[in-house]
């Protein structure tokens, strides 16, 4: 039986997967040389080429695809492996959470010191973030999602509905006819949003602006930019928005709770979990 050094095989998969040594390096927060030299390492322990050295990348030989999946479900059993030992620890440690931008400006990050009474001994991460953190690879220990996960393997849990509005600023509204209103709306990498979507239907001229970031489009309502569709909740944080009634916007969204089910045992994770949970079931949005 030949002596492989396990480790090796996380900086195959990386290079594998990145398609180069920058990329891979990177990732794996080391040097692009310690890359390639146990890449090097593993290929001789093999007695196999793994990958083609070309100029601008590196291309797994046909018997480095031999061993891809291998290499894959390696990693991810040692992925269970890690979050299963989580799921044995205290209540000490830190709990990582990720959560849309808006969330974690307007509610989270202002009822953070509550938390922290409740939770004294866990240090809370909270990381604000438009993509979803990947559960499988330790991206957070806890996502607030607007969609319920499709992987089945993942927990969720419903947390609260979130009603959309289409909104004016006061003076905005009060100076212009409907026929004058101009709008906004969300930046292109947003597009298939429910509450862009309905905004698509409605008669009006291209938009005059768009933005990834719900405060920032809160703020160009008030300021007289135009009219947009934003979380109703948001009308406590920008008092001088208005709802617009006719056209009245239908799109309700769903907030989930989010978990890999190998830390569902983890204490620390299920008391921050069960926080959030309370947290939110007191109407917070």
């Amino acid at each position: 039986m030949k002596s492989i050094n396990w480790d090796d095989i996380r900086y195959f998969l990386a290079l594998a997967e990145a398609g180069g040594l920058s990329a891979a390096a990177r990732t794996l927060s080391v040097e692009h040389s310690t890359v390639a030299r146990r890449v090097g390492m593993l290929e001789r322990e093999l007695e196999v080429k793994l990958f083609d050295r070309l100029p601008r990348r590196w291309r797994l030989t046909e018997d480095g695809q031999n061993f891809l999946e291998p290499a894959r479900r390696m990693a991810s059993q040692a992925q269970s492996f890690t979050r299963i030992a989580d799921g044995m620890s205290g209540l000490s440690g830190s709990v990582r959470i990720s959560t849309p931008p808006l969330l974690a400006s307007l509610i989270l990050a202002p009822r953070l010191s509550e938390l922290r009474k409740q939770l004294p001994q866990i240090e809370l991460e909270l990381v604000s973030d438009l993509q979803n953190a990947d559960l499988h690879e330790r991206e957070a220990d806890i996502a607030l999602r607007m969609r319920r996960p499709e992987q089945p393997d993942l927990a969720a849990r419903p947390l609260a509905s979130l009603q959309y509005g289409l909104y004016g600023g006061h003076d905005y509204l009060a100076t212009r006819s409907q026929e004058q209103w101009e709008y906004i709306g969300y930046e292109r990498s947003m597009q298939s949003a429910p509450q862009q979507q309905w905004l698509d239907t409605l008669p009006h001229s291209p938009l005059v602006f768009r933005s990834n970031d719900l405060n920032v489009l809160a703020s160009a309502i008030v300021g007289g930019v135009g009219v947009g569709v934003l979380p109703c909740f948001m009308e406590r944080f920008y008092p001088q928005l208005q709802l617009i009634r006719e056209p009245a916007c239908p799109i309700v969204r769903e907030l989930w709770l989010v978990i890999h089910p190998d830390l569902r045992r983890s204490p620390r994770v299920r008391k921050v979990a069960d926080a959030l949970i309370a947290l939110f079931e007191t109407g917070v949005i």
